[in-house]
């Protein structure tokens, strides 16, 4: 198995730090509203990498952690007139219904950062002990230039990074910029502003940086050293960048062997923004689509490629999962009226046949994880099997074709169980109730229907002219 490895720019043969155990860290999103399909690919992607390598018999450690202190969730916590406590509450919960309807499997451990504050004051003392960071007012700062290594992930040069900081205007200087030793001294700790929550530390009353929170989790769930960071591309600087100088130079040890980075996501071949009116949340999507949907088009393309959303694209996404999920239903009725009887010569050997195919699949996934050549040897081998498969053959061979597909889709993270249409005057009477209820002001049974109908395929779009409906 090869990965990319973004720290030597290759492909390098997959070899964990234990025989047999895969110690994994994928960054978490920061939880103060709704997660957009930018934040979709990277938990799509690396749960992927995840079943595959739990498959090839690997014992996965997956540690994802939600980022719930930062200026954005106190943004949102004071204009709601809320605590910052309350608004990641309530945001992880509904971060872990889309990652339930994409299908994502918990991580082993989902660390929080507002809960791992001992151990990150911990690792800032030892920096400091160090001589890699100071405290100048109560905040404590790094000392990027102390890290010799430093820009090796992003491989940028640190004199070009201090020239672009020296060429930019002195307005975008945050509080406190003058105070440092070097301009490209990074944050460890801040002191507490009004109206934020804060932590007792041995320099001030105030809350971590960011970057340090992901180093201390990893630390504590994982080691000193691990096998694979994971993420967004846009995290490799400064954050990444950061966090392996940070741990590095706290435990003395290589952060983590490979770093993986899936690229970015465009809508209509444009970058998604608020301010071009094409962001689109997950549960915006779920509307539309069912999730499954989402899951199978960021699979289409390679982790690494940037990959296009589009509605049209979505269609034939939802045409190709389609596809598969037809034929493991057509197998499903055969299987139920087949003869019980032994398989016979000729379908053995269909059977044995399909080892090729898997062979394809691999050899894909083997080479950094290409999922769009594995979803290809999916097709053909559901293209053998509607054509090799009538209500002649025998029940065994039927859900042996029908294993050899699901163990495949079970690998992509891709369910493969049709949902049940229903009727459609089963559908008028839940949207008449639905009507009912929002008229009875009761709201959480409203919502309750909607999710209830959106389960089971159906789309409800509320118009002037009244509720129009249509099937996922």
């Amino acid at each position: 198995m090869r990965i990319y490895n973004t720290l030597s720019r290759r492909k390098e043969e997959f070899k964990p730090l234990e025989e047999g155990k895969v110690k994994m860290y994928v960054c978490g999103p920061t939880v103060y509203n709704l997660i957009h399909i930018g934040n979709a690919r990277p938990m799509i992607v690396f749960d992927t990498v995840r079943r595959y390598l739990e498959y090839k018999g690997y014992d996965v450690n997956y540690v994802s952690n939600f980022t719930d202190v930062d200026d954005k969730i106190i943004k949102k916590a004071n204009e709601e007139g809320v605590s910052a406590e309350e608004i990641s509450t309530r945001y992880i919960a509904e971060c872990k219904k889309d990652m339930e309807g994409m299908n994502i499997k918990p991580a082993t451990t989902h660390p929080l950062a507002t809960q791992e504050i001992g151990g990150m004051i911990d690792m800032i003392q030892t920096l400091i002990d160090k001589g890699y960071a100071y405290e100048v007012n109560g905040t404590v700062y790094y000392r990027t230039r102390k890290f010799a290594e430093y820009g090796k992930l992003s491989k940028k040069n640190i004199d070009d990074l201090e020239a672009g900081h020296r060429d930019e205007a002195h307005s975008l200087k945050v509080t406190g910029e003058d105070e440092k030793e070097d301009p490209l001294d990074f944050v460890l700790w801040k002191p507490k502003k009004e109206g934020e929550p804060s932590w007792p530390s041995p320099w001030s009353d105030g809350r971590p940086g960011w970057h340090i929170e992901c180093s201390v989790m990893s630390k504590k769930y994982l080691a000193d050293e691990i096998d694979i960071h994971a993420g967004g591309e846009d995290l490799i600087f400064p954050h990444h960048e950061n966090e392996i100088a940070q741990s590095e130079a706290a435990n003395g040890v290589p952060f983590s062997k490979y770093w993986m980075h899936n690229a970015f996501l465009n809508i209509d071949n444009k970058k998604m923004s608020k301010s071009l009116g094409n962001f689109f949340t997950v549960r915006d999507i779920s509307r539309e689509y069912d999730l499954e949907v989402l899951r199978f088009f960021m699979l289409s393309a390679h982790y690494r490629n940037p990959v296009n959303f589009s509605h049209d694209l979505m269609e034939s996404a939802k045409n190709g999962l389609d596809r598969i999920l037809t034929a493991v239903d057509n197998l499903r009725h055969l299987s139920e009226n087949a003869k019980d009887v032994p398989m016979t010569e000729d379908e053995k050997k269909i059977i044995t046949s399909i080892d090729d195919i898997y062979k394809k699949f691999e050899d894909s996934m083997d080479d950094d994880f290409n999922t769009a050549d594995a979803i290809s040897a999916i097709f053909e081998l559901v293209k053998l099997a509607n054509s090799n498969s009538s209500s002649d053959n025998s029940k065994e061979y039927i859900d042996t074709l029908m294993k050899k597909i699901t163990t495949l889709t079970d690998i992509l993270g891709l369910k493969t169980d049709k949902k049940e249409e229903m009727l459609d005057e089963d559908i008028e009477a839940l949207i008449a109730e639905r009507q009912q209820a929002r008229k009875d002001k009761n709201f959480a049974r409203a919502d309750e229907i909607r999710d209830e109908l959106l389960a089971k395929g159906i789309v409800l779009k509320d118009t002037r002219e009244g509720v129009r409906w249509s099937r996922a």
